[in-house]
């Protein structure tokens, strides 16, 4: 298990600051949503947190390390990164999920029994074992979403940072998308993701980071956060919480 740090952090492009002084602690083995008006920086600090982007401030480190002090194929063990654009490369399904075995391979970049194995159970996991002989580029935009989520789990990696998982899926693909993801927690793996969605968002997550005027707003359990009000005055909304066949839900509505 893996906890993702964030201490006084400031993000951005071009040497430009869209979040600043932001600081948080996602635990170890749970899910961490983070949420916000569209344009507040929540993609751009995801891409900071894994090390795409440099922080123009401050640190981000994964169980005390950060990305400069690990070598890419060690770094790559460490955490996974599911953007929420991509491209749909000319492979088939099962060539794209192989390469999330690649940080694990050895120089002369064979599969073994092992990360074929893995190959399978990611691809059985996310749902697109059946689509294992198509072309990407002629899959749907939900069916590539899979695909992509099934290249990560083949990454087997502590920490998954997902920006908008559930891009492209339908309302039933996406509570099945979510209950995949609660399974990387069961299995002690730590993820923090950028959800549009404020009702999933807090459903499905363990915390919540609430990010707007540049800055952190609020940080905590998802149910302290949606207590504080936080959420309904950076979005301009009023929430609710219910019961749903003894499950506890949140809704979001105009007020």
């Amino acid at each position: 298990m893996a906890v993702v740090s964030f201490s006084q952090v400031s993000a951005g492009h071009g040497g430009r600051a869209v979040l600043e002084g932001v600081s948080f602690t996602a635990p170890k083995g749970r899910m961490t949503a983070l949420i916000g008006p569209n344009g507040c920086g929540k993609t751009t600090l995801l891409k900071t947190a894994c090390g795409l982007i440099p922080p123009l401030k401050g640190k981000i480190a994964i169980d005390g390390r950060m990305r400069k002090d690990a070598g890419r194929k060690e770094w790559a063990r460490l955490c996974a990164l599911l953007p929420q654009m991509r491209e749909a490369p000319a492979l088939t399904v099962e060539a794209l999920v192989s390469h999330g075995r690649y940080p694990h391979l050895s120089f002369g970049r064979d599969l073994t029994a092992a990360d074929k194995e893995a190959v399978f159970r990611a691809m059985e996991e996310a749902g697109v074992l059946s689509l294992r002989e198509r072309e990407v580029p002629k899959l749907s935009g939900g069916e590539r979403q899979r695909v992509y989520f099934a290249m990560a789990l083949a990454q087997s990696p502590e920490v998954f940072f997902l920006d908008e998982p559930t891009t492209y899926l339908d309302i039933g693909q996406k509570y099945e998308m979510l209950e995949l993801i609660r399974s990387l927690r069961e299995r002690g793996k730590t993820v923090v993701m950028v959800l549009h969605d404020l009702s999933l968002a807090f459903s499905y997550s363990d915390f919540i980071a609430v990010l707007g005027q540049g800055k952190l707003l609020a940080f905590g359990k998802s149910r302290e956060v949606f207590q504080s009000g936080v959420p309904e005055q950076a979005f301009g909304v009023r929430g609710e919480r219910v019961l749903v066949n003894g499950r506890e839900e949140f809704l979001f509505v105009r007020p």
